[in-house]
């Protein structure tokens, strides 16, 4: 039963082939006729064959028992049908986990004495642990057979308490349920069994009192489960979700152990339960409890948290603030954010994306080989964060930190001096225009930019070009009110045949400035009209 992680009779359809091996009886002296008790469509419907049993079976008392023959590797042995590999996998971690098995797989002499125990090796260990006391050894014959408790209707009380005290007194204590007295005798039986085999059984001090939690964690410490919220829902240690049935008094533990839940991959319905406190967990488990530092982003905080903390399996027990976490943590944890947020968390200014995106355009312009610029795209920035970022991240630990950065500085550092003399000539800032104004080149489209008023280019013959020649400018050619009137890269053909349709358009809008005949030999003016000489 994967639900409580020990194998348990059930009562299912037989097979085609089994029902048709039974049928077989009734001619076993003479001819004879079978009765089957269901219709032809049902008997269509059962499966084929049955499974065979190791293919479902809890494989731990199977892998004990090899173990204790020497048998490490169920390989190693010749099988009707091979225990699948999983399965019985898991069931070594259980035993490691137990203490049953060393780690290279070989049985240890506290797995001798679980394999002496005629019960699950879960419960053999809980018995062991607990010095063999009273009450593991009822909880062992409870956790062995199906419910003690039978609920006429409505939600099941899945506190395992009730379970021992009805064992104990033969009253559910309750109008709503009733004990199972086939049940009972069972596993009374079943507790003489094994105080036969333990020999002594130890009272319990304060057996009113006995920490129930603490003996079923012994039998299922991948089974200790924390609340996830006040629904009722809970994350169990080997990383499973599980949630109770409606109006459970459990819902309100931070802390409980799973001995039985349904099958569902997902929140599985837990069905026999117990509380427990963490100091017990703390004491039973010390050496399962992991400690971790972790340095990490945090998406939601948009910051660093730096903190100690305390894990058995999938949960985290306790945490607490690093007083003094590794710088170098601390700077990787950013990067991550960075990496996390994108280059949109940086404090780009338009100095430092027009240097970004003149880089970019040397780098697909120069026919070089290799390129001998770095590549600042996207992808590549986002890749080597660690390379050109983090030595610039130190004492930054909150994303509004990141405003502190000099973006223009941080990409300039990628290029050594030689380099940046180079980019300068060869994809410069900006040009002069005949005016004398200095007027900014935009390279963050396909062909670099430059937006000036048509007056300020009065004279300039030519297209100018960077690259050394090989790119020419686009020229986005501007009225008095800076907007476009024409966009060209061939100011020759546009002084020719398209600045006199411009020039009577603008004239007409614009009167009060100069809109000369010939503009090669006019006065360029950054005013309305140029200075008189």
């Amino acid at each position: 039963d994967p639900g409580s992680g020990m194998g348990r009779l059930e009562t299912v359809r037989i097979s085609r082939a089994s029902a048709e091996q039974r049928a077989g009886r009734a001619g076993r002296l003479e001819a004879g006729v079978c009765f089957r008790l269901w219709s032809e469509s049902e008997h269509a419907m059962l499966p084929a064959h049955s499974t065979p049993e190791i293919m479902e079976a809890d494989l731990a008392p199977l892998a004990l028992e090899l173990a204790n023959w020497g048998v490490r590797d169920p390989r190693q042995l010749r099988w009707l049908d091979p225990p699948p590999a999983g399965t019985y996998a898991q069931a070594v971690d259980l035993l490691k986990t137990l203490g049953a098995l060393g780690a290279d797989g070989s049985i240890t002499q506290h797995g001798r004495a679980l394999a002496d125990l005629a019960t699950h090796p879960r419960l053999a260990h809980m018995i062991l642990r607990s010095g063999a006391s009273r009450t593991a050894l009822e909880l062992a014959g409870l956790l062995g057979e199906r419910d003690l408790l039978r609920f006429d209707g409505g939600e099941r009380n899945v506190e395992l308490r009730l379970r021992l005290e009805a064992f104990r007194t033969g009253s559910s204590g309750s109008s709503t349920a009733h004990v199972d007295r086939s049940v009972r005798e069972r596993v009374r039986r079943s507790v003489e069994q094994l105080a036969r085999q333990v020999g002594t059984v130890a009272a319990d001090e304060r057996s009113d009192h006995v920490d129930i939690g603490r003996l079923l964690a012994l039998a299922y410490p991948d089974r200790i489960a924390q609340s996830r919220g006040s629904d009722g829902r809970f994350l169990l240690s080997n990383g499973r979700g599980a949630k109770l049935p409606e109006a459970q008094s459990l819902t309100a533990c931070e802390l409980i152990v799973v001995a039985d839940l349904d099958g569902a991959e997902r929140d599985a319905m837990i069905r026999l339960a117990a509380p427990i406190e963490r100091a017990a967990i703390e004491e039973e488990f010390a050496d399962l409890i992991e400690t971790r530092e972790r340095i990490e982003w945090d998406s939601r905080e948009q910051a660093v948290i730096a903190r100690r903390e305390q894990w058995l399996g999938a949960l985290k027990l306790a945490e607490r603030r690093l007083e003094r976490p590794d710088p170098g943590r601390l700077t990787s944890a950013v990067v991550a954010g960075v990496r996390v947020m994108g280059l949109a968390c940086l404090p780009w200014t338009k100095e430092s994306r027009q240097l970004r995106d003149r880089i970019l355009f040397a780098r697909r312009v120069d026919a070089r080989e290799p390129n001998p610029w770095p590549d600042l795209s996207d992808g590549a920035l986002l890749a080597s964060l660690e390379t050109w970022l983090l030595p610039w991240l130190s004492g930054i630990t909150r994303r509004e930190q990141l405003q502190r950065l000099d973006m223009h500085a941080i990409l300039a550092a990628q290029l050594d001096w030689g380099a940046q003399q180079r980019l300068n000539a060869f994809a410069p800032t900006h040009i002069v225009v005949p005016s004398g104004s200095q007027v900014p080149i935009d390279y963050s489209t396909e062909a670099p930019t430059v937006s000036v008023r048509l007056q300020e280019v009065f004279g300039l013959e030519a297209t100018p070009t960077i690259a050394e020649g090989r790119v020419p400018l686009t020229i986005e050619l501007l009225s008095p009110a800076h907007r476009a009137v024409q966009i060209t890269q061939d100011l020759t053909s546009f002084w020719q045949r398209g600045y006199p349709d411009v020039k009577k358009d603008l004239k007409g809008r614009y009167p009060k400035h100069y809109w000369p005949d010939d503009p090669l030999t006019a006065q360029a003016t950054a005013r309305a009209k140029p200075r008189k000489r």
